[in-house]
């Protein structure tokens, strides 16, 4: 079995779109020749990657499967073509960034001067910030994103596919007012919230082993940064449910605990998105590999995934 470069490309690209149809149309191609691509994979792989009607394309389960694996060979096969240029390109121009405004400040910004000192002939633009840019009208050739991202109109990169979202609260937090040991005592504590667009998010959601729970919980502060957030939690405010990411460091130098560390915390996963397949730059290549090693690190540190 010989499977195909293009086809696993046109894959890729036509469960971002939904459609055979628009793949067709960002690939220059006929909706003829992708749904071919398509079935000569299937044929290869021996499994239905799609199941279609007239009215949808959705993924089937295989599908779902064989996606990550599909876009990492991508990805691979990328980073080795910058591999083999590396020492003959310099990476100059402009690299506008924006991203989530705790995981900016707190742990992406040391990455990003690392990787500026690296290639000197490189400038970087960036903004933290929980508001949602328009990476197509914004000044943006990049943003990192939490969540799965749903717009075919956007090309995302996996960044931490596997993050989840943790329950952390300071020691001295709950010295004082106790530990929750379930989710049903989280509503009697004080809860640090998260507010954007006239939006309080104060309903936090858990897998279960058989569907999902959702907990109604308050407090007397919220805020539409999630920085403060996350300070407020240090400083021993209440409890917060905060993205591994931006609190593992925080849990590993003791200033915060892991609530309840034998229950998962909803996904959230980091996304690099870009408004156009063309913006993937050597500079855009180069940093996303960078950060999803380092993501990926983060995330191989407990108590992420684990069930107590």
């Amino acid at each position: 079995m010989a499977i195909r470069f293009e086809d696993l490309s046109l894959f890729v690209r036509t469960a971002a779109c939904g459609s055979f149809t628009k793949a067709a149309r960002e690939a220059n191609l006929l909706p003829g020749q992708v749904s071919a691509a398509i079935m000569r994979l299937e044929r290869d792989l021996d499994v239905r990657l799609f199941a279609r009607s007239t009215r949808s394309l959705r993924l089937t389960d295989e599908g779902e499967r064989y996606l990550p694996y599909a876009r990492e060979v991508i990805d691979l096969l990328h980073s080795g073509r910058d591999e083999l240029h590396r020492g003959t390109d310099t990476l100059a121009g402009t690299l506008q960034i924006t991203a989530p405004s705790d995981f900016g400040r707190n742990v992406l910004l040391p990455w990003l001067t690392a990787f500026r000192r690296r290639h000197p002939k490189l400038e970087l633009r960036v903004q933290f910030s929980d508001q949602v840019t328009d990476v197509f009208r914004d000044p943006v050739d990049i943003a990192l994103r939490y969540g799965t991202v749903q717009d075919a109109s956007f090309v995302a990169l996996p960044v931490a596919p596997d993050n989840r979202r943790v329950l952390v609260a300071a020691p001295g937090y709950l010295e004082q007012c106790g530990t929750p040991q379930t989710l049903d005592e989280l509503p009697r504590h004080s809860c640090l919230l998260w507010h954007m667009g006239g939006r309080l998010y104060d309903k936090w959601g858990f897998p279960l082993d058989k569907g999902r729970r959702t907990v109604q919980v308050k407090g007397p502060l919220a805020s539409d940064d999630a920085d403060v957030v996350r300070r407020w939690a240090i400083a021993g405010e209440g409890i917060a449910y905060k993205s591994w990411l931006d609190v593992s460091a925080d849990v590993q130098a003791g200033r915060l605990a892991v609530v309840l560390p034998g229950q998962p915390g909803e996904t959230a996963p980091l996304q690099l998105i870009c408004p156009h397949r063309r913006q993937f730059s050597p500079a855009v290549r180069q940093l996303h590999a960078l950060l999803a090693e380092r993501c990926g690190e983060i995330a191989t540190l407990p108590p992420l995934g684990t069930r107590g």
